[in-house]
C-alpha cells in the first residue's frame, strides 16, 4: 500500500444496529418479510382474473400445474408456517384470506394442498385456530376440500380439521357446520369404503372418531343416514348415487389399515365401540346379518390370531391394552343382542374364552408391584400408583371380565369338555378366571364349577379348594 488506510466508518449505537439487521425479521426468526410478502403476491396473481380464464387446453394443464419455483419458495411458507412467530405474521398479512382465494379459483391440486397445509399448521395456535374457525366463508370453502379427488389434499383437509374439532373453544363450530352439510357424511363414508391411501384412512378415521365422541346427536344422524332407501329416490338414481352406511365403510377402512397402521386400526375400533353406546348404533352393526357377521368375524380374528399371543410376552398387553378393550367391547355387544345367530357359537368361541383368559393373565403380570414397593405406603406412592396405564389396564380388564362371564354362562358339559381337551381350559386357566370374576360375576362361576363337577371332578375338586367360598352348600 502506498497510503495510509481509510478510517473506520462511523460507530452505530448497538440498538440501531439490531434494528436495522432485524427490521426485516419476522418475529424473532431470521425470516423475511420481504421475501414473504413477495410469495404471497405470487399467490395472488395465480388466482388473478386473468389468469383463471377458461381458455384452450394448454391454459387448463397450465392452471393444473404450478411452477417449480413458486413451489419450491411456497413449500417454504409451509415449513415455517409451523413457528408461532410466522403463523401470526401470516395472519395479520391475512394470509388466511388468500388461501382461500387459491382454493376457490384454482385447479391445481398441489397448490391445493400446499395451501390446506399451511393452514393446518396456523391452526395448531389457539388464536389464530379460533380466527380460521370463525370466518363462516373459509369455513364453508375448507369444507368444499373434502369433496375434492386428490388424496394429498383430502389427507392436509382432515388433518386441519382434526386441529381443529381438538380446541375446545371452537369444536363446537365445526360439529354445527358439518352438521349443516349432509355431503360429508358421504364423502367420508367414500373415502373409508374406496380409498388404499392408509394415511388418508388413517386421519379421516380420527376426524370421525373425534366427532363422534364430541356430539352423540352428529352419531346418531350418520347411524340413521344410510339406514334407509329415500322413498322418492328413482331407481336409476339409487345406482348414480349409492347410500353409504356407516359400519360397511368403517369395517372395510379398518381392513384396509389393519396390516400397515396399528394406531389406525386403534381408531376404527374406537369408533365401533362408540356406535355400540346408543341402541341405534348397535342395531347399524347386527340389524343386517351380513354386517353383523362380518364385524364378529372381523373383531374376532383380531382378538384370537393376532393381539396377545400366547408367544408375545405379557407386557406387550401395554400396547395393545386400548384397541383390545375396544374389540372386547363391540364382541361382547353383538354376543348380548345376536348370541342365537349361526355365526356366534360357542363351541366356535373357545378360542375367544382362551384369548380373554390369556390378556387377564397378562394384565395381572403388568398390574404386580416390584416386591420393594410393597411395604411402602407413603403418599407420594399412592399417586404414582395412579398412572394412566393402570386406567386403561384396569378398563380392559373390567371388560373382558363381564364378556367372558357372559360366555361362562352359557358353557354346556360337551363345551367345557372341549375346551379342556384343547387346552383352552386348565387349571391355571380357571384360575386365572376365578381371581378376576370373584365375587362379582359369582353365579357364573358357580354354575361353571357345577358342569365342571361333571367333567373332571378332581379339577373342580382342586379348585374348590383354592376357592373355599364356592364350595357347594348341601
Amino acid at each position: 500500500m502506498d497510503r495510509n488506510p481509510s478510517p473506520p466508518p462511523p460507530s452505530r449505537d448497538k440498538n440501531e444496529e439490531e434494528e436495522v439487521a432485524g427490521g426485516d425479521c419476522i418475529g424473532g426468526t431470521v425470516y423475511s418479510k420481504h421475501w414473504l410478502f413477495g410469495v404471497l403476491s405470487g399467490l395472488i396473481q395465480i388466482v388473478s382474473p386473468e389468469n383463471t380464464k377458461s381458455g384452450s387446453d394448454d391454459d387448463d394443464k397450465y392452471q393444473m400445474e404450478l411452477d417449480e419455483e413458486m413451489e419450491n419458495e411456497i413449500c417454504k411458507v409451509w415449513d415455517m408456517s409451523m413457528d408461532e412467530d410466522v403463523a401470526l405474521f401470516l395472519q395479520e398479512f391475512n394470509a388466511p384470506d388468500i388461501f382461500m382465494g387459491v382454493l376457490a379459483k384454482s385447479r391445481c391440486p398441489r397448490l391445493r394442498e400446499i395451501c390446506v397445509g399451511i393452514l393446518g399448521n396456523m391452526a395448531c395456535f389457539q388464536e389464530i385456530c379460533v380466527s380460521i374457525s370463525n370466518d363462516k366463508n373459509l369455513g364453508q370453502v375448507l369444507l368444499h376440500c373434502l369433496y375434492d379427488s386428490d388424496p394429498p389434499t383430502l389427507l392436509e383437509t382432515s388433518r386441519l380439521l382434526l386441529t381443529c374439532l381438538s380446541q375446545s373453544e371452537v369444536a363446537s363450530v365445526w360439529v354445527e357446520r358439518i352438521q349443516e352439510y349432509p355431503a360429508v357424511y358421504d364423502t367420508i363414508c367414500f373415502i373409508m369404503s374406496s380409498s388404499t391411501n392408509v394415511d388418508l384412512l388413517v386421519k379421516v378415521g380420527e376426524v370421525v372418531d373425534k366427532l363422534f365422541d364430541l356430539d352423540e346427536k352428529l352419531m346418531l344422524e350418520w347411524i340413521k343416514n344410510g339406514a334407509v332407501q329415500p322413498l322418492d329416490q328413482s331407481q336409476e338414481d339409487s345406482k348414480e348415487q349409492p347410500v353409504f352406511k356407516i359400519v360397511p365403510c368403517v369395517l372395510e377402512a379398518a381392513k384396509q389399515v389393519r396390516s400397515e397402521n396399528p394406531e389406525g386400526l386403534d381408531v376404527y375400533m374406537h369408533i365401533l365401540q362408540l356406535l355400540t353406546t346408543v341402541d341405534d348404533g348397535i342395531q347399524a352393526i347386527v340389524q343386517c346379518p351380513n354386517t353383523g357377521k362380518d364385524t364378529w368375524n372381523l373383531l374376532f380374528d383380531l382378538a384370537c390370531h393376532e393381539f396377545c399371543q400366547s408367544d408375545d410376552p405379557p407386557i406387550v398387553i401395554q400396547e395393545q391394552k386400548t384397541v383390545l378393550a375396544s374389540v372386547f367391547s363391540v364382541l361382547s355387544s353383538i354376543y348380548a343382542s345376536q348370541a342365537e345367530q349361526e355365526y356366534i357359537k360357542i363351541e366356535k368361541e373357545l378360542p375367544l374364552i382362551d384369548s380373554l383368559i390369556r390378556v387377564l393373565q397378562n394384565v395381572e403380570h403388568c398390574q404386580k408391584k416390584p416386591e420393594n414397593s410393597m411395604d411402602s405406603n407413603t403418599e407420594e406412592t399412592k399417586k404414582s400408583d395412579l398412572t394412566p396405564e393402570d386406567f386403561h389396564l384396569k378398563i380392559l380388564k373390567d371388560i373382558s371380565c363381564e364378556f367372558l362371564s357372559n360366555l361362562f354362562q352359557i358353557l354346556t358339559k360337551e363345551t367345557v369338555a372341549q375346551g379342556l381337551k384343547e387346552g383352552h381350559l386348565s387349571k391355571p386357566k380357571c384360575s386365572c378366571v376365578f381371581q378376576n370374576l370373584l365375587p362379582f360375576y359369582s353365579p357364573a362361576v358357580e354354575d361353571f364349577l357345577k358342569i365342571l363337577q361333571e367333567v373332571d371332578k378332581t379339577l373342580a375338586d382342586d379348585l374348590e379348594e383354592s376357592f373355599p367360598s364356592l364350595k357347594v352348600q348341601t
